[in-house]
C-alpha cells in the first residue's frame, strides 16, 4: 500500500491536517531513540505545513507529494541548513544552496523534516562512523542500522518519515534498506542529478529513495529524475507509470550469480532462503539461469580501489581554508595537516590515505589502472548477461546485521559485507532492495536505463513471496 497516496487522501478529505501530520513526526524524531537525527528542520517544516493546510482549506487541489514529510541524508545541500556529513570537519557548515534532487521534491511540495545521521562522508557500511552516535537498527536496537544511509532507512522503517533520500555509492541505500526491512532503490547512474550531493566516489554516487512500497519508490523517483545542466552525467529519462509497473508479464528470464550463493562467506540461513525464493520464481514458469560472475573478493577490491582514489581526490578541498573547521598550526602546511588529522574520522583517514597511495607515482599503473580495467570487464560481463536474462536477482548481504561495535573493530569484515552490492554500482545498474525473500531482503537488478523493469519485477515478487 502506498503510504504517500494514503496520506494524500487523508489530507484531501480533511481527516488530518498537514500541521498535525508534520508535528507528530517531528515529536517522534525529537526523541531520537535510534540516533537518526543530525538536525531537525522543524521551523521550515511547520511553516510549509501551514501553507498546505491553508490551500486545502480554500478548496485548492494539492498534488500527490504536497505536504508529505520526508528525511534527507546529511550529505545533501539544503540552503540554510547544517550539512555536516556526520563529521567534525563540517559540523558547523551551513549549505549555501540546495541540491537539485532535493529542490525537485520541494518544488513538488514535499516537506523536509530532518537531516539524517549517516557514516561520515558515506565512509562505512554500518552508520557507526559518525559524530552523532551509531544509528540503531529499527528491528533490534543492539544491531547496526546499516550504512552509509542508516539514519534514512531507520527513519522510514520506524515511520518517523514517509520516505527518505539516501545516497548509494557501493550499496549505501540498498544494504541499510535490507537491514531494516524497507525498500531502497539505486537508480541507473545519471538518472538523478548529483548536484549538491557531497561527492564520495563520483563515478558510482547515486541519489535514491527509501520507502515502504514500490509505488512510493516510483513516485519519488519520478519527481527527482531528469537532466540537469549542473551535472553533465545526467540524461533525460521518461516517467515510469503506475500501470506499467503493474504489468509483470514482460519478465521471462531471471539469472543469479552462482558464486554468490556457493560461497563460504554467505550464512546458511540467507542461502537457504534465497534458493527457496528461486524455486518459487521457477514455479511461476519463469526460466532461471545460473550465471558466472567475478569473485566477491575481486569486486570488493576493485570497488574500494576506485572509490578510495576518488574520495581522496574529492575530499582534498576540505582543508580548513576553503571549507571546514580550521585548526591553526605553526605554518600553512602544518595547519592543513592538523586540520585534516584532527577532523577526519579514522575510517575517512583510512580511505583518503588508501586513495592517495593508489593514485601515487609508481602505484597508479599497478593498482588504479588495473581497477579501471576490471571495471570495464564487469560492465562487459553485465552486457553479456543481460542478453540472456531480463533480471538478475541476488541477496543484498551475505550475513545478518552485526552488533553495534563489531564493525569498528574489523574494517575488512565491513568492506566484505558490501560483496553483493558493489558489483551493480560498478556496472552503474538500476538495483532495488525489496524486504522479502531473505532476512536482509533480495536485490533486483536490470540493464542500464531499465529502472521500470526493476520495479515491475519487484511488484511480481511482492505478490509471490
Amino acid at each position: 500500500m502506498s503510504e504517500i497516496r494514503k496520506i494524500h487522501q487523508q489530507l484531501m478529505n480533511k481527516e488530518i491536517t498537514c500541521t498535525k501530520l508534520v508535528q507528530d513526526r517531528l515529536d517522534l524524531l525529537k526523541q531520537n531513540t535510534h540516533n537518526t537525527v543530525n538536525s531537525l528542520l522543524d521551523e521550515t517544516a511547520l511553516a510549509l505545513a501551514k501553507k498546505v493546510d491553508a490551500k486545502i482549506e480554500s478548496g485548492e487541489e494539492i498534488v500527490l507529494l504536497e505536504g508529505i514529510p520526508f528525511g534527507i541524508k546529511d550529505v545533501y545541500m539544503v540552503q540554510g541548513t547544517y550539512t555536516t556529513a556526520s563529521s567534525d570537519l563540517l559540523k558547523k557548515y551551513k549549505s549555501a544552496y540546495t541540491a537539485t534532487a532535493i529542490q525537485k521534491l520541494l518544488d513538488a511540495g514535499a516537506i523536509p523534516l530532518v537531516k539524517e545521521n549517516c557514516d561520515s562522508f558515506g565512509h562505512g557500511s554500518s552508520s557507526e562512523n559518525t559524530i552523532f552516535g551509531a544509528v540503531k537498527n529499527a528491528v533490534n536496537p543492539t544491531l547496526v542500522g546499516g550504512g552509509s544511509s542508516g539514519g534514512s532507512a531507520v527513519n522510514v522503517a520506524k515511520d518517523f518519515t514517509v520516505f527518505s533520500i539516501g545516497g548509494d555509492t557501493g550499496g549505501s541505500i540498498r544494504q541499510p534498506a535490507g537491514y531494516n526491512n524497507v525498500f531502497g532503490f539505486k537508480p541507473t547512474y545519471g538518472r538523478i542529478s548529483r548536484f549538491g550531493l557531497m561527492a564520495y566516489a563520483s563515478s558510482t554516487d547515486c541519489v535514491g529513495p527509501i520507502a515502504k512500497s514500490t509505488e512510493d519508490i516510483r513516485i519519488v523517483l519520478n519527481a527527482m529524475s531528469g537532466k540537469d545542466v549542473k551535472d553533465q552525467t545526467t540524461y533525460q529519462s521518461s516517467s515510469i507509470s503506475k500501470e506499467n509497473i503493474l504489468n509483470t508479464d514482460a519478465i521471462k528470464t531471471v539469472g543469479y550469480f552462482k558464486n554468490f550463493i556457493n560461497n563460504d562467506a554467505i550464512s546458511a540461513e540467507i542461502k537457504a532462503d534465497f534458493l527457496a525464493s528461486i524455486e518459487k520464481i521457477k514455479a511461476k514458469g519463469i526460466e532461471v539461469k545460473e550465471l558466472d560472475f567475478f569473485e566477491s573478493d575481486t569486486l570488493v577490491s576493485t570497488y574500494y580501489t576506485l572509490a578510495m582514489a576518488e574520495t581522496a581526490s574529492n575530499l582534498s578541498r576540505l582543508d580548513g581554508t576553503n571549507y571546514g573547521n580550521r585548526i591553526e598550526g605553526d605554518n600553512l602546511k602544518d595547519t592543513y595537516s592538523i586540520t585534516r588529522s584532527e577532523n577526519f574520522s579514522e575510517e575517512s583517514k583510512r580511505r583518503i590515505v588508501g586513495g592517495n597511495q593508489v593514485l601515487s607515482q609508481g602505484f597508479s599503473d599497478e593498482i588504479y589502472l588495473k581497477g579501471l580495467n576490471v571495471r570495464d570487464q564487469i560492465a562487459a560481463n553485465f552486457e553479456k548477461d543481460f542478453k540472456e536474462v531480463d533480471i538478475i536477482l541476488s541477496p543484498v548481504t551475505p550475513n545478518l546485521p552485526p552488533k553495534i561495535g563489531d564493525s569498528l573493530k574489523d574494517p575488512l569484515a565491513m568492506y566484505l559485507s558490501d560483496a553483493y552490492t558493489v558489483g551493480f554500482s560498478l556496472g552503474q545498474l538500476p538495483t532495488l532492495t525489496i524486504p522479502k525473500g531473505t532476512a536482509t531482503g533480495l536485490q533486483i537488478s536490470a540493464a542500464k536505463n531499465n529502472d521500470e523493469l526493476v520495479l515491475q519485477f519487484a511488484n511480481f515478487l511482492n505478490d509471490l513471496i
